[in-house]
């Protein structure tokens, strides 16, 4: 399943449907999160290749942590992804001298509530980079895999306060931007909550509630608290139906 087959829309509606299967007979089974976000990063994986086929090579690899200061939108299954990362992996950080939990608590403090400027201004570094690595990379959002730059030493430049511009990869931005759409589409006709949350934030929520995925999955909200503030549900459900309808293009 390619959007090169099929079109920005129908790549969008065939992955839809896609999900929605996934949701049926995966969401009352223990792997449902995990199995949910791997659907999603091999789609996303699978057709950037297609469409960034004759691009140059980005600069991002992992290793790089520039522009890991930037604002983080995520999807629920996103983050309980990483909060699964978390939990499972965090007493074998803290005998390595990194308190994941710590981590992010700390960085949800200093972030809350910074505009997009103020973040850029106060540096704050995701916690999940450690000595410039990303630490659970393979596991990272769509939109950390959908912003991608050509130039490390503009990165650099920037990430050091100077005022100039890198050059990002537009397939990246178009990719992610569908697939994380027909994520959040497939979500909302299920009845689960399907916005964008602030990626800090939501998981310092979900540490502190063991309930939280549970909750969820049963159709609540328990990550409210880090909704991102420029996201209209009603707008986007509208624009996913028009998609869907074939009344509309697809619009990253």
């Amino acid at each position: 399943m390619t959007q090169a087959d099929k079109g920005p829309e129908g790549f969008f509606r065939a992955m839809s449907s896609a999900f929605a299967a996934t949701i049926r007979t995966r969401r009352r089974q223990g792997d449902f999160v995990g199995v949910l976000c791997a659907q999603a990063f091999d789609c996303f994986r699978g057709n950037l290749d297609i469409q960034s086929e004759g691009a140059p090579p980005t600069v991002c690899k992992g290793e790089c942590d520039a522009c890991c200061c930037i604002r983080v939108v995520a999807t629920a299954p996103e983050i309980f992804l990483l909060v699964r990362f978390v939990n499972v992996n965090a007493q074998a950080f803290i005998d390595r001298g990194v308190d994941l939990k710590r981590r992010i608590i700390e960085a949800d403090a200093q972030t809350a509530g910074l505009s997009e400027k103020e973040r850029l201004a106060h540096r704050r570094i995701c916690p999940f980079v450690h000595e410039a690595l990303c630490v659970p990379y393979k596991l990272r959002p769509l939109a950390c895999r959908g912003h991608a730059s050509y130039d490390r030493e503009a990165c650099e430049k920037i990430a050091a306060g100077e005022d100039v511009e890198a050059r990002v990869s537009t397939p990246h931005m178009v990719v992610r931007s569908l697939v994380q759409g027909a994520l959040m589409s497939a979500l909302s006709d299920a009845g689960l909550p399907f916005g964008l949350y602030e990626l800090n934030h939501a998981l310092a929520i979900a540490l502190s509630r063991p309930d939280a995925e549970a909750a969820w999955i049963a159709g609540g909200d328990p990550l409210s608290g880090a909704a991102i503030p420029d996201f209209s549900g009603r707008e986007a459900v509208a624009a996913f139906e028009a998609i869907k309808r074939g009344g509309a293009p697809f619009a990253p």
